[in-house]
């Protein structure tokens, strides 16, 4: 994929916490519209790259470029208006409502003189709307359940009106039923809103169902990348978490789920 079409890229990052490297001469192009799925063990370095592609955080060596331009020699408004990011524990402030909580998404469209507006409520309304949480807009984010407010929160990106997405792990402490709830919007987002996703999964098999393609992360380099899932092999899975799996088909959709070997088929 030429550079020019990736609205986002990584070019040979180092990154390192004090004397320990965390990544490694990572080299990334992001393809526009689709869904990119980071993966890998713990201590892989999946969190690191998404904070540096989100700007959080500035690498030692290397650079990340947004629309082909260093992101760190851009303004930090002109950035929030392209990058919109969901942190793996966001914060819940108390006694806010979810509109209120969705609103704060259009703080980089807010100049020094620029008073809220139409289309900033109609942004938050369209966000609400996408999510299935405008019937919580009254409501505070403690009366919610784990998974209504993990949708506020992707609303609260959402309202950012950003092209680009990323997601920390945002399936995680939600039960099953809210982590398929969390994924299908995820995946919708590219599909029905023409938005570029980058999220790090901690599910494998998650990942297998609703990705469009893969990057696979180890000891803080990149292994591979997938451009079709149906691609991913046992002996790539195995290599990568270092642990015997055999590949079966979901028998729906067809794709690949990875399952471990146990220990008496050894």
């Amino acid at each position: 994929m030429p550079l020019s079409a990736s609205p986002l890229s990584a070019q040979a990052l180092q990154f390192s916490h004090g004397a320990t490297p965390v990544l490694r001469d990572v080299s990334l192009l992001v393809p526009d519209g689709r869904l990119t799925v980071l993966l890998g063990p713990n201590g892989s370095g999946k969190s690191t790259l998404l904070s540096l592609l989100a700007r959080l955080a500035k690498p030692s060596q290397g650079a990340v470029l947004l629309h082909g331009q260093d992101i760190h020699q851009q303004p930090t408004r002109a950035v929030a208006r392209q990058i919109g990011l969901l942190p793996q524990t966001p914060l819940s402030p108390d006694g806010m409502t979810v509109a209120e909580v969705v609103a704060r998404g259009r703080y980089p469209h807010q100049g020094l003189l620029k008073r809220w507006s139409a289309a900033d409520d109609a942004a938050v309304a369209q966000a609400l709307a996408v999510t299935g949480t405008s019937a919580f807009a009254d409501r505070t984010l403690d009366q919610l359940s784990g998974g209504q407010r993990q949708r506020c929160f992707i609303a609260l990106a959402l309202a950012q009106e950003t092209p680009i997405l990323l997601f920390d792990e945002p399936t995680s402490y939600l039960d099953l039923r809210y982590q398929v709830e969390v994924m299908e919007l995820i995946a919708s987002l590219p599909r029905d809103h023409g938005r570029t996703v980058i999220t790090v999964l901690h599910d494998l098999n998650f990942a297998m169902q609703y990705a469009d393609r893969l990057v696979f992360l180890k000891q803080g380099r990149i292994h591979s990348v997938l451009e079709q899932v149906t691609a991913c092999s046992a002996a790539q899975i195995e290599e990568v978490f270092e642990t015997p799996v055999v590949r079966a088909t979901h028998p729906q959709s067809g794709l690949p789920v990875f399952l471990p070997v146990s220990g008496g088929s050894r």
